[in-house]
C-alpha cells in the first residue's frame, strides 16, 4: 500500500510571503523610530504622547508577527492532522456515491442501496465499462438501506473478466408506483494522494474524493459472497 508524496501548499506560502512582508515593516519601523531617539532636539525632545504612541505601534506590530506564527503552526498542526486521518483509511472498507465497483479475482464486487420503500418489483442490472449489461436479477426489495453482492458470473453463467463494472436498481411497488433507489459504491482504500485540494482514496483501480465518502468500516474478512443476490 502506497501513500503519495505530499506537495507544497500555496495557503503555506502566502502566509509566508504575509509575515515577511510584516518583518519587513516593522525592522523599517524600529530604523525609523532609533534614528528618530538618535537625532532629536535635546532642547526639543520627542512628545511623552507621541513616544508612547509610537511604542504602542511597535509593540502591536511585533504582537502581529507572533500572531502570525501560531496561526501559521495552527494551520500546519491541522494539515498534517487532515493528512493523518486521510491515511487512516487505507485497508478500511468504505462507502462513497456513486453506481461503480470493480471485480477482481480475491472478491466479489458489491454495492450499497438505499430505497425509499418497498419495492414489490425490483430489476438489478450491472453493466461492464463499455455499456454492455452482462447481469440483471429481478425481486422484491425491502425500503431502507441494503447492500447487493455480485460474484462476477454473469446472466449467461459464465464469469465475466475482471474490471469496473456499474450497478442500475429500478423499482415500482405493489401498485406499479416507481420506489426511488439509491446506489453507492463500496470498496477497500489501498492507497492515499494529496496532490490535489482534498485527499483522493485509490479503491482499485477507482480514485474517490474523501468528501465524497459516507461510510467507513473495518472490511469482514469472514464473509463469503457467493452470487448475486437481491436482499429482502
Amino acid at each position: 500500500m502506497a501513500v503519495s508524496g505530499v506537495s507544497g501548499s500555496s495557503s503555506t506560502t502566502q502566509t509566508s510571503t504575509a509575515r515577511a512582508g510584516i518583518a519587513d515593516n516593522f525592522d523599517t519601523f524600529l530604523s525609523i523610530l532609533t534614528t528618530q531617539l538618535k537625532n532629536q532636539n535635546p532642547l526639543d525632545p520627542l512628545d511623552t504622547n507621541a513616544f508612547t504612541q509610537q511604542l504602542v505601534q511597535f509593540s502591536g506590530v511585533e504582537q502581529q508577527l507572533k500572531t502570525n506564527d501560531f496561526l501559521e503552526t495552527l494551520m500546519l498542526a491541522g494539515q498534517n492532522t487532515a493528512k493523518s486521518d486521510a491515511v487512516s483509511y487505507i485497508g478500511k472498507e468504505v462507502t462513497s456515491s456513486g453506481k461503480t465497483g470493480e471485480l477482481t479475482d480475491s472478491e466479489a464486487v458489491f454495492w450499497a442501496y438505499s430505497a425509499d420503500a418497498n419495492a414489490a418489483n425490483a430489476t438489478v442490472t450491472i453493466k461492464d465499462a463499455n455499456g454492455q449489461v452482462v447481469y440483471t436479477e429481478t425481486g422484491p426489495l425491502a425500503s431502507g438501506p441494503g447492500t447487493f453482492r455480485w460474484d462476477g458470473i454473469g446472466s449467461d453463467g459464465n464469469l465475466k473478466p475482471n474490471g469496473v463494472y456499474s450497478v442500475d436498481i429500478k423499482g415500482a411497488d405493489a401498485n406499479g408506483k416507481a420506489v426511488g433507489i439509491s446506489t453507492a459504491s463500496i470498496g477497500v482504500v489501498t492507497a492515499v494522494d494529496f496532490t490535489g485540494n482534498v485527499p483522493i482514496l485509490t479503491i482499485g483501480s477507482r480514485r474517490v474524493a474523501i468528501t465524497d465518502v459516507t461510510d467507513v468500516r473495518i472490511p469482514d474478512v469472514t464473509a463469503k459472497p457467493t452470487s448475486g443476490d437481491t436482499p429482502a
